[in-house]
């Protein structure tokens, strides 16, 4: 059986804004499985971002108690989580920030030079697909290209979790289908584990488990028996 990576009981984030109190995340529960891919979907405000912030040390939740493996994240100082998402974390967001006077190789060899064991900054860009563009600038790319990089720059350090926050939603269909190949290619050859949030539905499909969210918690859980390929979505 496949041991939980992410393990959260009763975990609650509220913010405050003089009288006005926001639950983001309400007890939620929740075990992640070493190597699945999980896709989060719900309205925005619904505490899918404020869970990925959470498990990413990021943020600290209100309440509740959060596990990586056996190391309990919450009540971590701010140094020590920022060691965490150093050795353990890859983060990919809707927008791509790469330094511009960089190429390929150069943005994703930022990561690389602060890691303990990194894979070659041409070897992650290969495994994205992006072999024969090493030694382009961002501005010589295309959208679906330079989020492929950001995908690239997050793996180089091989983190045992891929945090992806909307990572399709600034692309068009087509090319969104070429990133969401990448990671599930990164899953497949790194073991990676993956959560990704996205308000696209059909995405689904991609994933081990889709977690529903409304209101600060988990409203459903849909399992997929069998893991559709990217290619095969309808967008």
């Amino acid at each position: 059986m496949t041991e939980a990576i992410f393990t959260a009981t009763a975990l609650t984030k509220t913010y405050v804004s003089g009288e006005v109190q926001v639950q983001a995340l309400n007890n939620v529960d929740l075990e992640i499985a070493e190597k699945e891919v999980v896709v989060l979907l719900g309205p925005s405000g619904s505490g899918k971002t404020t869970l990925l912030n959470i498990m990413g040390g990021l943020d600290h939740p209100t309440s509740g108690r959060l596990f990586f493996k056996d190391l309990e994240l919450t009540g971590l100082s701010d140094r020590d989580l920022t060691d965490y998402r150093r050795r353990h974390i890859g983060f990919v967001f809707q927008f791509y920030n790469l330094v511009p006077s960089l190429t390929a190789y150069e943005n994703v060899a930022l990561v690389t030079e602060i890691s303990e064991r990194p894979m070659r900054p041409d070897e992650a860009l290969e495994l994205v697909g992006l072999g024969a563009r090493l030694h382009h600038f961002p501005a010589q790319l295309s959208g679906g290209e330079q989020q492929r990089v950001a995908i690239a720059r997050a793996i180089a350090k091989r983190p045992a979790v891929l945090l992806c926050d909307e990572p399709t939603g600034a692309l068009d269909s087509k090319t969104g289908i070429k990133v969401i190949e990448a990671l599930l290619g990164v899953n497949r050859q790194l073991g990676t584990t993956t959560l990704i949030i996205t308000h696209n539905a059909s995405i689904r499909d991609v994933a081990d488990r889709v977690l529903f969210f409304a209101d600060g918690k988990i409203s459903r859980i849909q399992r997929n028996e069998t893991r559709h390929e990217a290619a095969q979505l309808v967008w």
